[in-house]
């Protein structure tokens, strides 16, 4: 049971410190944040299996992980408030071709990544884009202008 505890706890604190890096590096890590991600679960399992190395205290810690991992899921796509609580709403990044450069500090966005997925949308520049918006999971949605303005 001492296993199973320290996992979930180690879940939440793993879960609150991706939090923090901000939605764009989740869409697409640098080289540095794999790294980091990958190898929080090494630095983090002494502690949370302890002495037991065997591996059924493996197994528990892992499968704790995944029941908790689903559980988030789960709770996410059947209440919009847990949605909004646990993953935050979508974020206005540019609004009638301008940035909103206090949104993007506080996401960790520059404006050359706004620039970069636009272009990948087939925005040439920031005028062009009416809206854009960080989606939860990281990803930038773009919205035009009207064509019949």
């Amino acid at each position: 049971m001492d296993t199973v505890i320290r996992a979930a706890i180690a879940f939440v604190v793993l879960w609150l410190l991706t939090k923090a890096t901000g939605r764009a590096t989740l869409g697409e890590l640098s080289s540095f944040d794999l790294l980091l991600f990958i190898t929080m679960g090494d630095l983090i399992q002494q502690g949370i299996t302890g002495e037991d190395r065997t591996l059924t205290g493996g197994f528990v810690a892992v499968a704790t992980f995944a029941v908790l991992a689903v559980a988030f899921n789960f709770v996410v796509s059947k209440w919009s408030r847990a949605s909004k609580l646990l993953e935050g709403p979508p974020i206005i990044l540019v609004s009638e071709g301008e940035a909103c450069t206090t949104a993007m500090l506080h996401q960790r966005v520059s404006v050359a990544e706004i620039l970069s997925a636009g272009r990948q949308s087939g925005f040439e520049r920031m005028s062009d884009i009416r809206l854009a918006v960080l989606e939860q999971d990281g990803k930038i949605s773009f919205f035009p202008y009207d064509k019949r303005e």
